[in-house]
C-alpha cells in the first residue's frame, strides 16, 4: 500500500512539474498571456513542496521519481500534444518504472 502511495506521490508531483514548465511553453511559442506564468509559478511550488512529502532520502526520491516523470511525461505527449508514443517510447517508459521499482523497494533492504 505504502508503495502505491508513494507512486500516486510521485504522479501528482510530474504533472506539477510538467504544468510548471508548460504553461511558459505556451507562453514564448504559442503567444499564450503572460499571465500563464502566475500559475505556472504556483505549479512549480506545489511541484518543490511535494517532492518535500516523500519519506526517503532527497537523492533517492529525486532518482526514483526520474521513472514516473518520464512515463508521466509521454502520456502528456500523448493526451496534451496528441503525438502517440511509439514503441520505443513504451519500451522506455517499462524500463524507467523497473529501474524505479528497483529504487524504492530496493531501499528497504539495505
Amino acid at each position: 500500500m505504502q508503495i502505491l502511495m508513494t507512486f500516486g506521490l510521485f504522479v501528482i508531483t510530474a504533472i506539477a512539474e510538467i504544468v510548471g514548465c508548460y504553461l511558459p511553453y505556451l507562453w514564448l511559442k504559442k503567444s499564450a498571456s503572460a499571465w500563464v506564468l502566475l500559475p505556472a509559478a504556483a505549479s512549480l511550488v506545489l511541484f518543490a513542496w511535494l517532492l518535500t512529502l516523500h519519506p526517503t532520502s532527497a537523492g533517492r526520491v529525486y532518482a526514483a521519481y526520474g521513472g514516473v516523470y518520464v512515463s508521466v511525461a509521454l502520456l502528456w505527449l500523448w493526451v496534451v500534444d496528441g503525438v502517440r508514443p511509439t514503441l520505443t517510447d513504451i519500451v522506455g517508459v517499462g524500463v524507467c518504472l523497473v529501474g524505479m521499482t528497483i529504487i524504492i523497494v530496493g531501499s528497504r533492504y539495505t
